[in-house]
């Protein structure tokens, strides 16, 4: 399935009315690498969470592929991600006494069996492709880098169309950040996948097909890069 994104007219507010993002167009093509730039408290994660329908007090509308997320119940939203949407912490979110396979096999825990072994087949297919052991060693007490691989199985392992990643290298040390940007957008490239990533490590934006700035909760640059 393709799913293209066009965004109209998007608007989120704080509680108290205050405008935290204004975007009145955008369009991602399918397969589209996009990073997201911009200042703390500018509205990236916002513009992020936004994408996967998990934002509150929005309006407008958020398209992939010709479905609005801002008209779905929060059950069909719920049911949407799981489904097409694959997302990739700053701060991982994984399961310390679980190993690296069963945190990467979490998409299918609601899934029917059938669907479950599919799913822990591709996590465990992923994490070999990231050089991660996938055997009974528990996650905690795997390094910073070790764990975001296996964050990344995980939001791959139901074989998304879409990747929405939040600072996926800000806890890491720049060898380790290079390596693990250069296999995520990799990995997602010869897939066919949509990857939105948040970051602000300009490494990351150098591996990204266009770049989009937020300052202040509105789009103020879009560059296509070359090559």
């Amino acid at each position: 399935m393709s799913l293209d994104l066009k965004i109209d007219d998007l608007e989120v507010r704080a509680a108290s009315g205050r405008v935290l993002l204004s975007v009145p167009r955008l369009s991602v093509a399918a397969g589209m690498c996009l990073g997201v730039k911009g200042p703390s408290g500018a509205g990236k994660s916002t513009f992020l969470f936004s994408l996967a329908g998990l934002g509150a007090n929005s309006s407008g509308a958020i398209a992939w592929g010709g479905t609005d997320l801002m008209v779905l119940s929060p059950e069909a939203r719920a049911k949407f991600r799981r489904h097409h949407i694959g997302m990739v912490f700053q701060d991982f979110l994984l399961f310390e006494e679980l190993s690296a396979a069963a945190n990467a096999a979490l998409p299918g825990a609601y899934s029917r069996r059938a669907r479950q072994a599919v799913i822990a087949r591709k996590a465990g297919d992923v994490l070999d492709r990231l050089g991660i052991a996938h055997g009974g060693r528990t996650v905690e007490s795997f390094s910073g880098g070790e764990r975001q691989r296996v964050a990344i199985a995980r939001a791959l392992a139901a074989d998304p169309e879409i990747v929405l990643a939040d600072e996926p290298t800000a806890s890491l040390d720049r060898k380790t950040a290079d390596r693990l940007i250069e296999d995520l957008v990799r990995m997602v490239r010869e897939e066919g996948k949509t990857l939105i990533a948040v970051s602000h490590d300009p490494a990351v934006y150098t591996r990204m097909d266009r770049v989009i700035e937020i300052v202040d909760g509105a789009i103020v640059s879009d560059e296509v890069r070359d090559g």
